[in-house]
């Protein structure tokens, strides 16, 4: 079963269809929601970081509330993820690295640049991406990985300007990431803490609801403008949409999605911030909302 988005998280801690309806006529009025609104959706949101949204950890937390308990149950499933990698790697006739990639998924999402090197891999003289389709394709096929494509060209549609050999892998469950990272300390999520850094995790829970939604990911990359998080792709406009995911409060600091959205050669119509600002802006052809609508992008 795939995991839980955030809307479904929502449904199974009492909201109903109607409240989710009257949120989604909220987002398409490009309203925001009143500060308890706001408040409870905050603290759902930080709740789902920890728990994440594989069906039995879900279970779990609503049953008892027990974190330490969710946290065994994702070591479970972290576990089983890394045996069937075993398994498969020894029906291979070649020595795969596929647990080494995918126990440095959490280390690599605090780097600058999120994406997985050949020569962190093994040791191996000059190893190559393509080295590793294999693992890669493991990793995302059996779905315990999320991957997100670099595009240097981001015209519309994003899947003609795909760089095959160079993406970022998300974990599929955020409630795994930080289990990983925090271990049963809820501190890290649930309080304003200013020596930690959630924008991985943050990061994480996007890309997990974005693919939950059916979406192809692609991330911009270019190495005289920057990075931007997430690009997507809007049907109804016909351009491409880039996507920035702010944890703290610099919320509006973003130069890269800056120089994307001005520029004329990409027909951008506009771009999007994600933080835990309430309040639903417009600014320079930047729409600023608040990260748990991301459900309804």
């Amino acid at each position: 079963m795939y995991p839980l988005d955030f809307e479904e998280f929502l449904i199974a801690n009492g909201f109903s269809q109607s409240t989710i309806g009257f949120l989604k006529e909220k987002f398409d009025r490009f309203e925001a929601p009143d500060e308890a609104a706001h408040a409870r959706l905050m603290d759902l949101f930080r709740k789902y970081l920890l728990v994440g949204g594989l069906p039995e950890a879900v279970g779990v937390y609503l049953k008892e509330n027990n974190i330490s308990h969710v946290r065994e149950i994702q070591k479970d499933i972290h576990d089983m993820y890394i045996e069937d990698a075993a398994k498969y790697e020894q029906k291979s006739s070649s020595k795969l690295q596929i647990r080494r990639i995918y126990e440095m998924i959490p280390s690599v999402m605090g780097q600058r640049k999120k994406r997985i090197r050949a020569s962190s891999v093994d040791e191996r003289k000059s190893p190559r991406m393509n080295d590793y389709l294999d693992e890669f394709e493991y990793l995302i096929n059996s779905g315990i990985a999320v991957d997100v494509k670099a595009i240097s060209n981001p015209v519309f549609p994003l899947v003609q300007s795909e760089q095959k050999n160079l993406l970022k892998l998300y974990m599929n469950d955020v409630g795994l990431l930080t289990g990983v990272l925090y271990h049963s300390n809820i501190k890290a999520v649930m309080e304003n803490i200013p020596s930690i850094n959630l924008g991985a995790v943050y990061e994480t829970a996007v890309a997990q609801e974005l693919r939950a939604h059916g979406r192809s990911l692609f991330y911009y990359d270019n190495r005289h403008k920057g990075e931007v998080d997430f690009l997507i792709d809007d049907y109804d406009v016909l351009s491409a949409v880039p996507l920035e995911v702010k944890s703290g409060r610099d919320y509006y600091i973003h130069s890269a999605l800056n120089t994307f959205v001005n520029n004329d050669d990409y027909n951008t119509k506009y771009g999007i911030v994600l933080s835990n600002e309430r309040n639903m802006t417009v600014k320079d052809r930047v729409k600023y909302m608040p990260i748990y609508y991301v459900m309804f992008i």
